[in-house]
């Protein structure tokens, strides 16, 4: 039977971190995950790690300043001294509170030039991540939601990963941005799995609980079963209510 993780980045929003922890512990989820924690102190979320036992699974590097529009900075030419601090505050706080990912936000960009500096930039940041046992993740982010991101598709990410060519560098596969940029879901994770450090999920096109859309997550839950694939997959999706009240698709399944 799979396990799921709680994304802490949409779900108990109105909680502060240490207590959406708990809130995910008490709600049956079996590890959790997150955005840009920075804010929150690593004693604290350790603390609430401890008493329920779950496991953080990932967090992002920053977005850089989301006020002027940026989405991530390890692909955008000229700013590589501020990728690579984000990188290492990233993973210093993974380390501080045993995360086992890190997803390294691409930004907006596109050309060669881009591609060398997320290649370069991911090559730095895979190496101090391997000092402390952390997997680096990149992401492909649909257009709709993400207008001019660099990494769209996940064989762009896979030719990336080649190029960077370190052993912890994974795919995120999340079900939600792939589905509205590429779709054919069954055949990517059949193909691709070896390849996937982690997997989201969200109904689409409203990116809410998993439970209606045009991903069908009873036949792609099942898929990933037969596949098996054996760590928790993240729910980060949005609520259309609470949290609480949206979580029969997790009842269900259990």
């Amino acid at each position: 039977m799979l396990r799921f993780s709680a994304n802490l980045g949409f779900l108990w929003q109105e909680l502060s971190l240490p207590d959406a922890i708990r809130a995910a512990k008490a709600a049956g989820f079996d590890a959790v995950e997150c955005h840009y924690p920075y804010d929150v102190s690593a004693t604290a979320v350790c603390e609430a790690l401890q008493e329920t036992k779950l496991t953080m699974l990932g967090l992002n590097t920053i977005r850089g300043n989301a006020e002027a529009g940026d989405n991530g900075l390890a692909a955008v030419p000229g700013r590589e001294d501020e990728a690579r601090q984000a990188s290492e505050q990233a993973i210093d706080y993974a380390a501080a509170t045993g995360t086992l990912n890190v997803h390294v936000m691409a930004g907006k960009a596109s050309g060669e030039t881009a591609r060398a500096a997320f290649v370069a930039n991911l090559r730095h940041a895979c190496e101090l991540a391997a000092k402390a046992g952390i997997t680096i993740l990149i992401e492909p982010l649909n257009h709709h939601d993400a207008p001019g991101y660099f990494l769209q598709t996940s064989e762009q990410a896979l030719e990336i990963i080649a190029a960077v060519g370190a052993p912890n560098i994974k795919l995120m596969f999340d079900c939600y941005h792939l589905q509205i940029t590429q779709g054919d879901l069954t055949r990517r994770l059949q193909k691709y799995l070896n390849s996937i450090g982690h997997i989201q999920i969200a109904s689409v096109p409203d990116r809410r609980e998993p439970d209606h859309g045009e991903i069908d997550y009873r036949y792609i839950f099942r898929l990933l079963e037969e596949l098996g694939y054996d760590r928790p997959v993240g729910a980060e999706y949005r609520p259309a209510t609470s949290t609480d009240a949206g979580l029969q698709w997790l009842k269900d399944y259990r």
